[in-house]
């Protein structure tokens, strides 16, 4: 029962009033056009245990049931894969498998509806906390997630929760939203490469239609009657960003971040270029709530940032406690031979300082 009740604590309460829960993810393309995929994980009321998970080729794997029993769906990895996980191994934020395959989840609160539990159906349920941990271990492409996800039910396991949604990226560079309104499958070209959370992302496009006088640069002087009209500094042209932290806002800034970064060499400056746009996404810890509440042992609300190079297969990480950039090359794992493993991001709690000496 202890997954289910660190499940529920998770998803309930705090989530509902969307004040504490918050993913950026965005996606740059090298000059030869090869994806590298970055996202935030925000999570304001206190430190989540997050750590890396390796799951080899052949491992087995069960999905939880509302019930807190590992009862559900069981499915044997075809793809060994790496990812970010909170509370516990099988929850699965964001990874990449040996064939390439990036997906993650993002939190997608009042606007997505699974299919009601039902007993009859456990043997094809699977917790949407699990879904990506599904998606890595038995697929290369994502037409064959949209082949296979009339084979399952997503189910969340406690009726107040969060629903989420999910971004799946190729590593040709096609990448898909996938969403669960209504109870229906709903999979959206994703040619952007921005998400974030709710509403749903057909939404999030047409809002973007609000900001068209939005651009690069600085906006040249005007002349308004007899004054002289000139713009206090550069990038003016971007006046008007929505700046607070909500979904919408998060959306409209990443997509004009990400749109205006120039295309780099190789994917290793690419991935160090999506955590320079992502600072911009980092939200402190007093923002995320109106009464004084503190939470002493978190430097921030953004607890992890996370960029997957696909192509080279590259998982980078940091972390709200050590900000120095951490990479797993999957190419270095032999995922017939190795063994289920993981461990927390960060053993020290403390941002690591270098001291300079002058003599």
């Amino acid at each position: 029962m202890k997954r289910f009740f660190i499940l529920a604590y998770l998803l309930t309460g705090a989530f509902l009033a969307q004040r504490v829960f918050a993913c950026t993810g965005i996606t740059l393309h090298t000059v030869n056009d090869q994806p590298v995929t970055a996202r935030t994980i925000e999570w304001a009321a206190s430190p989540l245990h997050t750590m890396y998970v390796v799951v080899p080729r052949g491992q087995e794997q069960h999905s939880i049931l509302p019930d807190g029993s590992m009862n559900g769906k069981r499915f044997t990895a075809k793809y060994g894969y790496v990812g970010i996980a909170i509370e516990e191994t099988e929850f699965i934020m964001e990874g990449i498998n040996e064939a390439g395959l990036g997906a993650g989840l993002f939190y997608f609160p009042q606007y997505g509806e699974y299919q009601p539990y039902d007993s009859a159906y456990k043997d094809q349920s699977v917790s949407d906390m699990q879904l990506v941990a599904w998606i890595l271990s038995n697929f290369a492409t994502i037409n064959e997630v949209q082949t296979n996800m009339n084979s399952i039910r997503v189910i969340g396991t406690d009726p107040r929760a969060s629903t989420v949604h999910w971004r799946i990226t190729e590593p040709n560079g096609r990448q898909v939203v996938l969403e669960i309104i209504d109870q229906q499958v709903r999979f959206y070209e994703n040619p952007l490469g921005v998400l974030t959370n709710s509403p749903e992302f057909t939404w999030h496009l047409t809002n973007l239609n609000n900001y068209v006088n939005l651009s690069a640069g600085s906006v040249n002087h005007r002349q308004v009657g007899i004054l002289n009209l000139n713009a206090f500094g550069g990038g003016s042209g971007l006046h008007g960003l929505p700046g607070d932290m909500t979904p919408p806002s998060r959306f409209i800034r990443a997509a004009f971040f990400q749109s205006t970064a120039p295309r780099l060499g190789d994917e290793d400056a690419t991935a160090m270029q999506a955590f320079h746009l992502l600072n911009n996404f980092d939200i402190p810890v007093g923002i995320q709530f109106a009464d004084p509440r503190q939470v002493p042992s978190m430097p921030s609300a953004t607890q992890v940032t996370i960029v997957s190079d696909l192509h080279n297969q590259r998982l980078f990480y940091r972390t709200m406690y050590d900000s120095s950039i951490r990479c797993i090359d999957l190419r270095d794992i032999d995922f017939k031979r190795v063994k289920f493993q993981f461990a927390a991001l960060d053993t020290d709690k403390r941002q690591p300082i270098e001291e300079i000496k002058i003599r």
